[in-house]
């Protein structure tokens, strides 16, 4: 039983279209396009049963949330909540970018590589540090949340805010990471998916099942950044996923329904323009990338074999079922699904090996590739779990907050200045395997 948490960013709005900051004012109001957005966003979410809606009050979210109603088949009144009010940034709300940027130097050059420093001082001369501030925001309207809505209840919860709050609320559900703040991104109309597992009012678990979901709008990916960008892709379905049996490094082949959704993802990523491409080098994800590339304008290239990219070493447990691990290894098991980190597979791998591994593979990537080249990256569930940890300054010991279905689609724009981190631009795209929830196997890995 979960407790899932849809949280949608307004559409475009008269100031995203002027460059102009936002913050917490109420001057900056929906344009066409973003009422279509919503229209859109509310069509894409028609057949997911929604228990309740909160919205910001502020004008250009709540009339996002009134034309996403108007696409629901039932009846729903949101809440008006002040706790998914924007960023507060004072004086600055109203400035065009450039203004800020001759205005502000030095807090606009704070702004941009490290947020959570920022201090702006007001009219009266009361200084305050937005992010901050925001972040208290947000564990107070979780807390309001959790307070109404029981985490065993299996709702679904859809909340339409702000650029900045609804960063604030993923960061404070994952444990306020590092830089957090500029390591992912949230378009206008983008669906972010969380999945609350837990007790009474404590949360034991916060699953990202997908950031930034773009696919239901005119532009289906994100717009890149002015670097490299990276398509991260889990390797389609094979029957040992399906039977929920551990593959490790066991080449076990795509089934019927893996090359369909191998297939999918070609069909979807076929207008990006892809340079290099590169897999595991077991057969799983090495069909999956050739199957995608087929799809593809530059179907001529080679992909590049990486054993630094191959799944978890499972050890004994490969080949096995979890009922059958359960009954030899039943203390181990458990350690696995509560403390990852802490478990050296029998005659295996641990998850700290496969992190150092497949980032020194990652790393190595990202410098072949040029500024403006996109690559193509074919990999395994664990693999991928331990770079997006990486990226999104998490621990291999959070590995379980990543959501990776087979075929998924996951976007990471490099950042061209080393003191940005990458950011983690949309995360397990799953809309061209048939909806916006992540409907693929959940068998071992």
């Amino acid at each position: 039983m979960t407790l899932r948490l849809l949280l949608i960013r307004h559409g475009l709005s008269s100031f995203n279209l002027e460059k102009r900051i936002q913050g917490r004012t109420d001057l900056s109001t929906l344009t066409a396009e973003g009422k279509e957005q919503a229209l859109e966003t509310g069509r894409a979410l028609s057949q997911i049963e929604i228990n309740a809606i909160y919205s910001s009050p502020l004008k250009r979210a709540y009339s996002t949330t009134k034309c996403l109603i108007k696409e629901l088949d039932y009846a729903i009144s949101p809440v008006l909540e002040d706790g998914l009010l924007e960023i507060d940034l004072g004086d600055w709300s109203g400035l065009k970018i450039e203004e800020l940027r001759k205005k502000f130097p030095n807090e606009f050059n704070t702004w941009q590589k490290d947020p959570n420093h920022l201090e702006i001082t007001k009219e009266s001369g009361e200084k305050f540090k937005p992010i901050p501030n925001l972040i208290v925001q947000a564990k107070k309207f979780i807390k309001k949340i959790l307070e109404k809505h029981s985490l065993d209840s299996n709702e679904t919860i859809l909340i339409i805010g702000h650029n900045a709050i609804l960063r604030c609320i993923i960061l404070a559900l994952i444990g306020e990471p590092d830089q957090g703040f500029r390591r992912i991104k949230l378009d206008n109309c983008s669906i972010s998916i969380l999945n609350l597992n837990g007790k009474d009012k404590n949360i034991e678990q916060c699953q990202i099942e997908c950031l930034n979901n773009t696919t239901h709008l005119k532009n289906r990916l994100p717009k890149r950044g002015d670097c490299s960008r990276i398509i991260l892709v889990r390797h389609g379905e094979t029957d040992w996923n399906m039977q929920g049996r551990f593959q490790g490094q066991i080449d076990i082949p795509l089934n019927k329904n893996g090359k369909a959704q191998a297939n999918a993802a070609g069909s979807f990523l076929r207008k990006e323009i892809i340079n290099k491409a590169y897999s595991s080098s077991l057969s799983r994800p090495l069909e999956t990338a050739n199957l995608i590339l087929r799809k593809n304008t530059n179907s001529d290239i080679k992909v590049k074999q990486e054993k630094g990219l191959i799944e978890i070493g499972h050890g004994l447990w490969e080949g096995k079922l979890e009922s059958e691990i359960a009954k030899s290894w039943p203390s181990l098991l458990k350690d696995w699904k509560e403390h990852p980190a802490s478990v050296q597979m029998p005659e295996g791998e641990t998850i700290k090996e496969v992190a150092v591994r497949s980032l020194k593979c990652w790393k190595n990537i990202c410098q072949e590739l040029k500024e403006d080249e996109t690559a193509l990256v074919v990999a395994h569930d664990a693999v991928n779990k331990t770079i997006l940890c990486h990226l999104l300054g998490l621990s291999p010991a959070d590995i379980w907050m990543i959501k990776q279905g087979n075929g998924a689609v996951t976007v990471i724009d490099i950042s061209k200045d080393k003191a940005h981190p990458d950011v983690v631009t949309c995360l397990n795209l799953t809309s061209h395997l048939g909806g916006i929830l992540d409907c693929t196997a959940q068998g071992a890995l």
